[in-house]
């Protein structure tokens, strides 16, 4: 744990792997086992120079075959299992950490904004997935072994170990050349690859204006220049591990003739047998192999161990929430004190001194030009943006003392950009819950005024709407979200905008909604630039430069706003009032 009382980056993730501790002392072990039978070839290559053929013995050729072939076969299902259990062993992580990850991407937009790749997370998971499952881990396990291997080597004759150890050490240092020659450009090509998504999504959701106004061909250079710059530092990463790949291997072929040349040597002045010279050369062949399966996997090494540190960040920059107890359903008020925020990502303040309360059955509209803080009042409202100061509360609680999934149940949100999801109309409008009751669907859809609507697709309910709600219109879209908003009868309805896309038909279904909810005992917020509905509403809050301008019954605000509009009035004059409550 960190200083600061947050889990310390990638403690996570190392608890995670953790879990799997059992698997990976089995990894380890059959890594152990694989490599003594990996002695096999060196060994009957030492019988069969040095017993077969001097004796010229059949049978013990035979025999030596069979039993060489018996643990070509064992090592064979080893590593089978072995590379099975590490598949696993990934797709463990990814079970364990893949709810956090999703949790993690819809989070971070609400505390940072939307910047960078928001998907790199998902992308980061996979990444270390891959390579558990891939065989880049079976050289960290078997680079171990080397010590084990040269000291055979040594047995043989010290001359061959010194010559199989000098190339051990020449390897060694190939790969951590390569490490230090990748780890710049491997940063550099991450960055740039999600600034190219980024560029890439963006146009992609903005298609039609980039088609409409002409602007394809720039946004384009935009995103041509950003794929090379990345293209660039991948193809530096891909020369350096390449190029060192090359010369590894080369060496170790080169090591495997000098052991052939030194044994030779050694069988010429009477040191060693012709045997040796076969077992040694195999052995150090052996002996190299990880620190070449690593420097040829370098590549996908560096990725996960980059997606590794940026997960492990993450992860401790949004610790799992600890939900509170449950808390009844609220009934009587909705309070804002003192309440002040700023945008995600930022401490510029957009909002500040809010502070009134509203009873069951009441509804506020929500009013004042752009860029006076209005949806960002509402975001907090519904808890979607964490207050700088202050707090919004239900029934005397604060919002972040509700779990989650009971405050959800609570608040109906319908935000200015609608944003549906792939998938059936019942679906959004039931917020995908598997346990849905068609009837409470069917009264949310009646509720907004949009059933008649629904029944006339082609498929009613069971209607796909496509990625985004693509099938439906503005005006159809904006209703079934309305429909979502009202659904299961939340005590807290916030609407922000909700008839920009409406047509006569619409204005009055949302009007009948408003009254609805103020009916059935709820709250309503709307923020509207449209005055006409306004009239299904007890309160008015005009808002100004981020601040309360007005807030009271709304016949009074309204004529009090047209007494500060006339026609030659350069600087108007705020009327004070109490904001403490409205009566």
């Amino acid at each position: 744990m960190s200083l600061a009382g947050k889990p310390a980056a990638g403690s996570e993730l190392a608890s995670a792997l953790g879990s799997c501790k059992g698997a990976l002392a089995g990894v380890a072990a059959f890594s152990g086992v694989s490599n003594i039978l990996m002695l096999n070839g060196a060994l009957f290559m030492l019988q069969v120079y040095d017993r077969v053929l001097p004796s010229r013995s059949v049978p013990t050729l035979v025999g030596l075959a069979i039993l060489a072939g018996i643990l070509y076969v064992g090592q064979a299902i080893i590593d089978l299992v072995r590379g099975r259990i590490m598949a696993r062993i990934g797709t463990e992580l990814d079970e364990a950490l893949s709810g956090r990850v999703f949790t993690a991407i819809t989070r971070l937009p609400l505390l940072v904004g939307y910047q960078g790749d928001g998907l790199q997370p998902q992308r980061d998971i996979d990444s270390i997935r891959s390579f558990l499952s891939g065989p880049g881990p079976n050289a960290f396990f078997e680079l171990p072994w080397l010590p084990f291997y040269l000291a055979i080597i040594w047995s043989f004759h010290p001359v061959l170990g010194i010559t199989a150890i000098c190339g051990a050490i020449i390897l060694v240092l190939l790969t951590a050349t390569t490490e230090i020659l990748t780890r710049r450009p491997a940063s550099a090509a991450v960055l740039t690859g999600a600034r190219r998504n980024i560029l890439a999504e963006a146009s992609r959701r903005n298609a039609e204006v980039l088609a409409a106004m002409g602007m394809g061909r720039r946004l384009h250079d935009q995103w041509r220049d950003a794929s090379r710059q990345c293209l660039a530092q991948q193809q530096r990463v891909s020369d350096v591990t390449g190029g060192l790949g090359s010369a590894s291997r080369a060496l170790r072929l080169m090591l495997q003739s000098a052991m052939l040349g030194v044994g030779a040597w050694l069988v010429i002045h009477g040191e060693a047998t012709g045997g040796i010279i076969i077992a040694g050369s195999i052995l150090v062949g052996r002996a190299l192999a990880p620190v070449d399966l690593a420097i040829t996997h370098w590549r996908n090494f560096v990725g996960a161990r980059q997606s590794w540190r940026r997960l492990g960040q993450l992860l401790a920059r949004l610790p799992q929430d600890v939900q509170p107890m449950a808390l009844p359903a609220p009934r009587s008020s909705l309070t804002v004190d003192r309440l002040v925020i700023g945008a995600p990502g930022t401490q510029r303040v957009v909002v500040q001194g809010m502070e009134f309360k509203l009873d069951a059955g009441s509804g506020i509209g929500v009013i004042g030009p752009s860029g006076s803080g209005k949806s960002s009042l509402v975001r907090a409202l519904v808890g979607a943006w964490r207050p700088l100061a202050g707090r919004v509360k239900l029934d005397g609680a604060a919002l972040d003392q509700w779990p989650s999934e009971q405050l959800g149940r609570q608040v109906g949100y319908l935000p200015q950009d609608v944003e549906l999801f792939a998938g059936t109309v019942a679906d959004n409008i039931a917020r995908f819950d598997p346990y849905r009751d068609p009837g409470v669907v069917v009264a949310a859809a009646r509720a907004a005024g949009v059933h008649d609507l629904i029944v006339s697709l082609p498929n009613g309910y069971e209607t796909q709407i496509g990625e985004g709600g693509a099938a439906l219109s503005a005006g159809q879209r904006q209703r079934v979200a309305l429909a979502r908003a009202l659904h299961g009868n939340p005590f807290l309805v916030v609407l922000d905008e909700p008839n920009s896309n409406l047509d006569v038909e619409g204005e009055i279904a949302l009007a009948e909604a408003i009254r609805g909810v103020k009916a059935r005992a709820g709250i309503v917020v709307i923020v509207t630039h449209r005055p006409n509905i306004l009239s299904e509403l007890d309160f008015v809050l005009a808002m100004k430069e981020g601040q309360m301008h007005m807030i009271g019954p709304r016949e009074r605000v309204l004529a009090k706003l047209l007494l500060l509009q006339p026609a030659n009035n350069a600087n108007p004059k705020p009327v004070s009032i109490s904001p403490k409550r409205p009566n």
